[in-house]
């Protein structure tokens, strides 16, 4: 017999199906939860867009879900479809398109043609990254040739007041309000013949939102708990720990106290505090961290803490190590010891170390993906930003500003 080699199409009709009563439940859900409003796009008609959104909150696609009445394939990271019977139910059910965040995803690119070819409508968050300051997080310009190599209405799709309501680095959703709404629309004929920087600052700027403003109140009796997820350099005593309860946040060392409102500003109790927002301390923070010497922290921990550790069976399972380990932060490596050995992961030798939802931590090293599941008050955006800064400096790139988020 004929082998059949024909690929099964990804687009499914249980797709169509399963989208009415999803969204009905979801998106009654969203509107009472988050208090977003969002507006449908009317202008849609019967053809597939690529869809590019700021990414706020963990629910962002199914705010951009709701504008639009056809099913949309949305790019997720591989740490989505690494969980066992759940992402095998969330393949069935909605097909998102798998990425490796740590890489160019070759794979990824082929599908999203695939699903183009398909007449499917694919959504991308280009940042690829949640933020943790309130405005949007750098993008890569590979966006650009993907979206011309695919040759769809761009729909640009903007989030406001996300960052107000449920803050990356927050656990909470506060009561305030929140929209989401197609801000542009490129047909293929306008963007063609485009030079690729004047598309790229196109989408830049249409997604750029800043929420560094005291535009609108975010109420809840815990607003700044677990602020210390997004910062770890205080303005009075450089590397340092913080902790959070209920509307303040204190730094560990010189026990200095700030207050988080409702507005979501910022104030010292009891002293003058140099930032106003939680943006323009994270932009301290990065501005620290890149005029850091990293040798400068090879001898002595930067930070010891304690948390559990799996391997990541990619687009299978997590295989859990240990619960308990005790991970050491230095300049130019990261130690994990666990009851039996002692893990060494030097930061020349690591392809690359992320942060997943709130402050899930992978390391990429020797072919394997190991995470870290902390405990709640675990930063791990200052081993991400340590592990790029070093590597900028082996490249002899000490001016180079991306800390890789």
């Amino acid at each position: 017999m004929k082998k059949n080699n024909k690929k099964k199409k990804w687009i499914k009709f249980r797709h169509k199906v399963i989208r009415l009563p999803l969204y009905l439940i979801l998106g009654t859900y969203s509107r009472i939860k988050y208090g977003i409003k969002v507006e449908r796009f009317k202008e849609e008609e019967k053809r597939p867009y690529l869809v590019l959104y700021n990414h706020q909150t963990a629910f962002d696609q199914f705010f951009v879900g709701m504008a639009f009445k056809q099913n949309l394939y949305y790019l997720a990271s591989e740490d989505l479809f690494s969980n066992g019977w759940v992402s095998s139910l969330i393949r069935f059910l909605v097909a998102p398109i798998p990425i490796k965040k740590q890489t160019t995803d070759v794979k990824a690119i082929l599908n999203c043609i695939r699903v183009a070819k398909e007449g499917g409508s694919i959504a991308i968050a280009p940042e690829g990254n949640r933020t943790y300051s309130g405005k949007t997080e750098y993008m890569s310009d590979s966006i650009v040739p993907l979206a011309k190599k695919l040759n769809m209405p761009i729909a640009l799709y903007r989030i406001e007041g996300g960052y107000g309501v449920h803050p990356r680095w927050s656990d909470v959703v506060r009561r305030g309000k929140m929209k989401g709404y197609v801000s542009r629309v490129l047909p293929p004929e306008e963007y063609a013949s485009m030079p690729d920087d004047e598309l790229f600052e196109i989408i830049k700027k249409e997604l750029y939102v800043n929420e560094a403003v005291a535009d609108g109140e975010f109420h809840h009796k815990r607003i700044a708990e677990y602020l210390e997820r997004a910062v770890y350099v205080c303005p009075y005593c450089g590397l340092a720990e913080f902790k959070s309860d209920k509307d303040i946040i204190e730094c560990q060392k010189c026990k200095r106290q700030i207050r988080y409102t409702s507005k979501k500003e910022l104030f010292g109790v009891g002293f003058e505090f140099p930032f106003h927002f939680v943006a323009d301390w994270y932009e301290y923070q990065s501005n620290f961290m890149n005029h850091l010497d990293p040798q400068d922290y090879t001898e002595t921990p930067i930070h010891t803490e304690t948390a559990s550790l799996y391997e990541v069976i990619p687009y299978e399972k997590k295989e859990l190590i240990s619960k308990d380990v005790v991970i050491t932060l230095y300049g130019d490596r990261i130690i994990i010891k666990t009851e039996t050995e002692e893990l060494l992961f030097p930061f020349e030798k690591t392809s690359a170390v992320t942060v997943l939802g709130r402050n899930k931590l992978n390391i990429y090293f020797d072919g394997r993906i190991y995470q870290i599941k902390p405990p709640a008050r675990f930063n791990a955006l200052k081993y991400v930003h340590m592990y790029n800064r070093f590597r900028n400096v082996l490249k002899g790139e000490k001016d180079e500003q991306f800390l890789g988020l």
